[in-house]
């Protein structure tokens, strides 16, 4: 498949997304295939249809409830299957999850995201975080908030809450997933996403790379991604963070510009979603960070740790931008108009 049938494949708008039929994994596998130079400039005309291509939008991690987890993704530090070295927390207090997003807006990030690892809360867990985000939001800033799995009743909870964005990432594709995770089914993270666009809520969810999976898995989990309806509004790429004692410690690197296409195609397949350079930063020299923002990445998280991993120092982040002649926008402010 060249070029100009790929295009014929690539609609500019939810709306088209919508109108036409689902992403196949050949057609995305097709995509991968594409050389390198043609893949990035396709990728780049399908975000200046979308957005402001030299403005991104800066997010900020915090692990509010740490480690003890119980399940067994297989790259997780946090879960309680794997001697990592991390001591299992409790839910951190109101007032130092507010001292950290005030710290973080201060910093220039407009998204404060939140992260407990749980199977999936509590009901007294979800009065607590309800009041979290309650407070950040108070502050001016989007809401973003991780926990696992989620029934009827608690989405319905956060939403009220305000909350803005819930995470629940695929992680990988259907038929790579057995081998990462077995204590969660690949449904049971659909059906909590279903439960989450139900209520209104903006869902966040993308996958990991780097894991062992083959190109044609990645393409299955773009597929996946690409295919609900309608596509993730925030997509987090997230390159592995190989952490010793966990089960992936140890495995075959990804070749970079591999990574650079994966940013490239989940833009191309879902052109207005904001797509998120996530972990693995701290590895990332800024010349492939920079092809990232070619590619297509929008957003990236802010700050100098994510959950339990080290990130690029926020001063060392705002001087990459300013010397890439980038500004930091809401996802709002970054969008361009679409003209059909």
């Amino acid at each position: 498949m060249n070029l100009n049938q790929i295009k014929t494949l690539t609609p500019t708008t939810d709306a088209d997304r919508r109108n036409t039929k689902p992403w196949t994994v050949d057609e995305v596998a097709a995509l991968f295939e594409l050389p390198f130079n043609d893949l990035i400039f396709r990728a780049q005309q399908v975000h200046r249809d979308n957005f402001d291509p030299n403005a991104i939008q800066l997010s900020s991690l915090l692990s509010i409830k740490t480690g003890g987890c119980e399940e067994d993704c297989k790259y997780c530090p946090q879960s309680a299957h794997f001697d990592t070295g991390l001591k299992a927390e409790k839910l951190l207090p109101l007032e130092e999850v507010l001292d950290a997003a005030r710290a973080a807006k201060a910093s220039g990030a407009t998204r404060f995201c939140m992260g407990a690892a749980w199977r999936s809360p509590k009901e007294r867990h979800i009065e607590q975080i309800g009041e979290m985000i309650s407070e950040v939001k108070a502050l001016g800033m989007e809401t973003c908030l991780t926990a696992g799995m989620l029934d009827d009743v608690q989405a319905e909870q956060l939403k009220d809450a305000g909350l803005d964005y819930y995470n629940h990432n695929l992680d990988t594709s259907p038929e790579f997933y057995g081998q990462i995770i077995t204590t969660r089914t690949y449904q049971d993270r659909l059906d909590t996403l279903g439960r989450v666009r139900h209520v209104g809520l903006k869902v966040c969810t993308g996958g990991i790379v780097g894991m062992g999976e083959t190109r044609r898995q990645r393409a299955g989990l773009i597929v996946q991604l690409a295919n609900l309806d309608p596509y993730p509004e925030s997509v987090p790429i997230n390159n592995l963070v190989q952490v010793e004692g966990t089960p992936l410690a140890g495995t075959q690197r990804l070749d970079p510009f591999e990574f650079v296409r994966m940013i490239a195609i989940a833009r191309i397949c879902m052109p207005r979603a904001m797509v998120r350079l996530s972990a693995g930063r701290e590895e990332m020299p800024e010349s492939l960070q920079s092809l990232c923002f070619l590619a297509g990445a929008n957003s990236m998280f802010y700050g100098d740790r994510l959950l339990t991993t080290s990130n690029p120092q926020a001063e060392k982040d705002r001087l990459l931008l300013s010397r890439l002649g980038m500004h930091c926008a809401t996802e709002t402010e970054s969008k361009v108009k679409v003209v059909n």
